[in-house]
């Protein structure tokens, strides 16, 4: 039983990046895709896509390879707010990380966003991974 899926899935993201394979399958819920959409946007992934398979429906994820360091676009992807210590933080309070090159991921009242899209909304919200 899993009891943190965001997690997880960063998990699966994370040993595909490490194994250098070039395509991951995870499950499809709506807080995956928005981070996968983020990801994407961020240039940390090539592509994902959306495929039906009987009664349940998966991502297809394109991993990004040939990057600067070691042949990987994702060196570290980490969860930051956990089921048993939630983070939240305000507009004016978002982190940087590695000076502005890591992306944080927030979960707010307008949705999934990036950390640089929250603040230039002006919206706060659970600090949910950061990635670089």
């Amino acid at each position: 039983m899993v009891t943190d899926p965001l997690a997880d899935f960063l998990t699966q993201i994370r040993n595909a990046s490490t194994a250098g394979l070039k395509t991951v399958k995870a499950k499809h819920s709506k807080m995956r895709g928005s981070v996968l959409a983020i990801l994407k946007k961020e240039g940390f992934i090539e592509d994902f896509e959306l495929k039906k398979n009987g009664a349940h429906t998966d991502f297809h994820i394109a991993m990004k390879t040939g990057s600067v360091r070691n042949g990987k676009a994702i060196t570290c992807i980490r969860r930051l707010s956990k089921p048993g210590l939630r983070r939240y933080v305000g507009a004016k309070e978002i982190p940087k990380y590695l000076g502005g090159l890591g992306v944080s991921i927030l979960s707010t009242p307008r949705g999934v966003l990036s950390g640089e899209d929250a603040k230039k909304q002006n919206v706060g919200g659970e600090l949910l991974l950061v990635v670089w």
